[in-house]
């Protein structure tokens, strides 16, 4: 498949999945860019981050017209996440791609752990 069909692809997994569980971005984008289009670790983190917030505003516009959000647990949790965004985007800098790849699995698998039980 050529690169703009498969940038398509990725596009159309990561926005179905974003959608419908409200994760997509780190999830399928990373993996997919690395294995599908043999980007680098950490560059593949890093364009993930600009992938996600088109997707979440789209999707957050969809949810205010069909359901109430909890507005003060967005805002607290916000804030937390861009204190955490903060952090994270320093230490990407700083962790080789194989500590990076080991922590992403482990966070991976955490959540499948979690969403299972």
């Amino acid at each position: 498949m050529e690169k703009k069909g498969k940038l398509t692809a990725i596009g159309l997994v990561t926005g179905f999945a974003n959608g419908l569980f409200g994760s997509g971005g780190g999830t399928i984008v990373v993996p997919a860019m690395e294995r599908f289009l043999d980007v680098e670790e950490h560059k593949a983190h890093a364009t993930a981050i600009s992938i996600i917030l088109p997707l979440s505003l789209l999707s957050l516009l969809i949810y205010c017209w069909k359901t109430d959000i909890a507005w003060q647990i967005a805002l607290w949790a916000s804030a937390g996440g861009i204190v955490g965004g903060l952090v994270g985007a320093r230490l990407l800098s700083k962790i080789s791609g194989i500590w990076l790849h080991r922590i992403f699995g482990l966070f991976m698998i955490a959540a499948a752990v979690r969403m299972i039980l």
